[in-house]
């Protein structure tokens, strides 16, 4: 999600489908082929499976640039002069999302998109910071929960997410869980931001689907 607190600015959500059906049947083509290989000459890769590989790459390539271009498309309408993108080193290494799950999730080049997105920005003039990202998807941005890193005391959040995609806050409304995290990445950095008044339109996201949508006029 990317979230602003500029005026009348509504929230953009990117929709990662496309991304994670890419690599599920990128998984399941590879896992077919490397099993026929075991089975015939026990050879651990082939052609075929180069191939695959590669057209899975490209598509992702494709995917990641397309969506990197919509954000910063995004962010030049209404001016927006700074990016802050949220970052965990450590999250794939401690991820337990069962094993399909782990797996689409360590298929997604997360790095990739982060360097996609600066080297856009910066050539857009817009400023980019990368923060930890620790708590974002606990603490209740609207709430203004503490954030603390990973390491330290954690506190008792006023809000919950009740399940993907939907965060309860502590006043019992419900609040998208990206852009809930969105906010909370700001605050890293803006700790005051929500102080400042949130001015966009938080509980009216914007849904984007980077591979079909061609213009900004649903912004």
């Amino acid at each position: 999600a990317v979230t602003t607190n500029q005026t009348g600015v509504a929230p953009l959500l990117v929709n990662g489908r496309p991304l994670k059906a890419i690599n599920t049947f990128y998984n399941k083509q590879r896992s077919r082929l490397q099993s026929q290989l075991k089975t015939r000459n026990n050879q651990p890769s082939s052609k075929r499976l180069i191939f695959l590989t590669h057209k899975r790459n490209c598509r992702v390539e494709n995917y990641l640039h397309t969506a990197s271009k919509r954000v910063i498309d995004w962010c030049i309408r209404p001016q927006i002069g700074t990016l802050i993108i949220g970052h965990n080193e450590r999250i794939k290494q401690c991820l337990n999302l069962g094993k399909r799950n782990n797996q689409q999730f360590v298929n997604i080049p997360h790095y990739r998109l982060i360097e996609m997105l600066t080297y856009k920005a910066q050539l857009k003039g817009i400023k980019v910071i990368i923060t930890e990202e620790s708590y974002t998807s606990q603490s209740s941005a609207l709430d203004r929960d503490e954030l603390p890193k990973y390491g330290e005391e954690k506190p008792l959040f006023k809000g919950k997410r009740l399940a993907r995609g939907l965060y309860k806050m502590g006043t019992n409304q419900l609040l998208n869980a990206d852009v809930n995290g969105s906010f909370n990445i700001i605050r890293k950095v803006i700790p005051d931001v929500i102080d400042q008044g949130i001015k966009g339109l938080p509980f009216n996201p914007v849904v984007l689907d980077p591979l079909r949508m061609t213009k900004l006029s649903g912004f």
